[in-house]
């Protein structure tokens, strides 16, 4: 099964999950950014998983506004599944090989809530597909999934993952949805 990180991971996965003749899922993580500085990462979050932060960061926040930012993503989050799946629960991975699919990598926080989230289906193998991750970020998640596959690992990371794309345009809902669509409609299994 090969799932997606909404919106950047569906073209790449929808190439994936053809190649390889795989059913697609997406799996909606939402990043919570700084107050800041909103593209700034300090944690993420699912749909109905446990939120995954950076520790130093959390702690300098307010907890009205984090649990407001945790309730707005959460809705996002529920927004888009309803949107681009029809308000289908996503598939489980139970016992299955789980491909979780991201253009890049940058802090890994929205990567690691999804892992989180699919571990707790119990597949029998996790493994992560991306474009472009950090040395010390790709290093992380090699110890906590059975396989980690990235395109490009530079010595030294940009700072952002479209600074390793010629066309790195924002993805709109439109767009998630002709991908999702170019794929043959998957048989209805339980999830």
């Amino acid at each position: 099964m090969v799932y997606a990180l909404p919106r950047g991971g569906v073209p790449v996965a929808v190439e994936i999950a053809r190649r390889l003749g795989l059913p697609l899922d997406l799996i909606m993580a939402r990043k919570i950014g700084h107050p800041q500085q909103p593209e700034y990462a300090i944690g993420a979050v699912t749909e109905t998983g446990e939120p995954v932060f950076n520790a130093e960061e959390r702690q300098q926040l307010d907890a009205d506004w984090l649990a407001a930012r945790i309730s707005a993503e959460r809705a996002e989050a529920r927004r888009r599944r309803e949107l681009y799946c029809g308000g289908r629960a996503r598939r489980s991975a139970h016992g299955q090989c789980a491909i979780i699919v991201d253009d890049g990598v940058a802090t890994g926080l929205t990567l690691e809530a999804a892992i989180r989230e699919l571990r707790g289906d119990h597949p029998a193998r996790l493994i992560v597909a991306v474009g472009v991750a950090p040395p010390d970020t790709a290093q992380r998640f090699r110890a906590q999934v059975d396989d980690f596959v990235a395109v490009h690992v530079p010595a030294q990371f940009q700072g952002a993952v479209g600074a390793y794309f010629e066309d790195f345009h924002q993805l709109g809902d439109d767009d998630v949805l002709a991908q999702m669509r170019s794929l043959p409609a998957p048989p209805d299994v339980p999830s």
